[in-house]
Formats: C-alpha cells, structure tokens, sequence
C-alpha cells in the first residue's frame, strides 16, 4: 500500500489477498471486463479500494447462484447510473428465507435414540444426502444442524409407526421431486402473470427490481398456503375412499406380515446393484414394489368412485 496517497493501494497480490480472490482469478475478471483496469505507475499495475469493493461484490452474486454472465449485466447497470440497490434488495427477497420455522441442532446420540437407540450409518448418509441433516465440523462431539426439526420430527414419527428408514428416505426422495414440480410450476405461474412486466429489461431498472422486491414478500407465503389447502382437501378425499375400500366387503385380505424370498432375474439385480450399490438393492426393490402398490390402489379407487346416498 502507498504512503503517498490517502487512498489505499494495492499491488494484485495484496488485492487477492484482501479479497479471497486468486491472482488468476483477478486478471481473468479483467480480461471479461468485470474489473476495471488498474492504474499504471511506471512498471507497476496500482489497484485501490473500487477494486476490492468490487470483488467483494462479484463474490456475493456468485454465492447467490449469478453466471458470471449476468454479474456482467448488472454491474455494466451499476456503472451506467442505474443503480444496484433494488437488485440486491430482489436478490435477497428472493435468497431469504421461505419458511419461519428455524434450524436446530441434534447431537448423534440424541440422533441415535431418536431412531431406535442403534446407530445406523446408512440412514445418516442418506439423510445428510438429502440434506434433513448438515455436518458440524470441527466439534469435539459428532452433532448435525438440522434445517428443518420438523422434517426430522415427521420422519421420526414414521419411524416409531413402523416404517423402515430406507422406506422413508426413498418416499422423501418421490416427494421431493413432485414438489419441486410443483414449485416451478408456481414460479412459471408468477413470472408471466405477476413478474413479466419487471423482466422485460435486463437487467430491471432500480425502481422495478425495488417493486418485484415488495411483490416477492407479498406472495412468498402464497405458495405454501395454496399446497397446504389442495394437501388437505386431497387428503381427505383419498383417506376417505381408502378407507371405504379396506372396510368394503370385497375388500382383500389382510396382508401376510410374513417376509418372503422372492427370486429375481440376475440382469435385474445388477442393474440396481449399479444404480443404487450393493448395499441398497433390498431397500430398493422394497421402495419400488411399495410404490407400485400404492399407485394400483389409487388407481383403483380412482375408477370406482364412492356412490353417494
């Protein structure tokens, strides 16, 4: 840093250190103009606190999920005049929280008690693939964030109904996929009948990005209510037929609770094998089969609808 000038300094090696980027990173930014170029004092290249700033900026849009790209567009706005404030604020409208329940914390013995009191190595490996757990690292005891202590609570309650963990994780993997259809298919919905006329220029002016913001906060808890109606209006007419089948005097007989051997072609086995390892082609084909069932008796239930009266 100079002594010469009130402004700090820096030499690329200090910016990079001052900023978390590489050296290579800096000069690549540069070179895709999304760093000004440094002053030149006689054979040395001189940046200053803009710079810095301005990286400092990149990596914020980056961890926020931007292209390098669309950072482009938005700062080229910035430094047109139009300004970043209502972005950002957008950005984290958007990056914020969509729920108010709040993480908790469970250590691997509680973790263990709370399924059986036996450690199972697996279903940990699942869950943290599915992200219902997160590691803690560098803790004296092994202990997990859990996002969401509801979601651990509902899998915990299953799992003291009787249902085996890999069941749960295969049905959390099903679920997960139908709602985050259903989720794009709400974002699809807003963008073209709320949000169009705010993506029309790109990126949106200060003003318009400051407004969808507002919109944003608006309609966050619109999703989550609209699921929880159409959830328990569907609930409710399934439950009802299901049970109006089991009790009907065609209904079939109560299942046999017995385990059984089941032969399955070899080409069958290793194809699952390679899908989804050795060690979970049982928890597999169980999941599948469930699966099926299930679909045939909604099926069913669907084509023989209950008469009124």
């Amino acid at each position: 840093m100079s002594e010469q000038s009130a402004q700090p300094e820096y030499r690329i090696e200090d910016l990079a250190h001052h900023s978390g980027a590489t050296v290579r990173t800096i000069r690549a930014y540069q070179d895709r103009g999304l760093l000004p170029r440094p002053e030149r004092r006689g054979r040395s290249n001189v940046y200053g606190d803009a710079h810095l700033a301005r990286l400092r900026q990149i990596a914020d849009l980056l961890d926020r999920g931007y292209t390098l790209a669309s950072i482009k567009e938005l700062l080229e706005a910035w430094d047109a005049g139009r300004g970043l404030g209502g972005v950002l604020g957008l950005v984290a409208e958007v990056d914020g929280p969509w729920t108010d329940e709040e993480a908790d914390r469970i250590s691997r013995a509680e973790l263990d008690a709370r399924f059986g009191g036996e450690p199972d190595e697996e279903a940990v490996r699942d869950a943290i693939e599915l992200g219902v757990l997160e590691r803690i690292p560098d803790r004296d005891a092994e202990e997990y964030l859990v996002p969401s202590p509801q979601e651990l609570a509902v899998a915990a309650e299953l799992y003291a109904a009787g249902v085996l963990l890999a069941a749960i994780t295969g049905h959390l993997r099903e679920l997960r996929g139908q709602v985050e259809h259903i989720a794009a298919r709400f974002l699809e919905f807003t963008s073209e009948h709320v949000f169009a006329r705010y993506l029309e220029h790109r990126p949106p002016t200060d003003a318009d990005a400051a407004e969808a913001a507002t919109l944003v906060r608006r309609l966050r808890p619109l999703a989550q209510q609209t699921v929880d109606a159409e959830l328990a209006r569907a609930m409710r007419l399934f439950a009802t037929r299901h049970l109006q089948f089991h009790l009907s005097p065609d209904a079939p007989p109560p299942a046999d609770r017995e385990p059984r051997s089941v032969a399955l072609p070899p080409e069958t086995i290793r194809a699952v094998a390679h899908l989804v390892g050795p060690e979970n082609v049982a928890a597999f084909v169980t999941a599948a089969a469930e699966r099926e069932v299930q679909t045939r008796t909604l099926d069913t239930l669907a084509s023989n609808p209950a008469k009124s009266g």
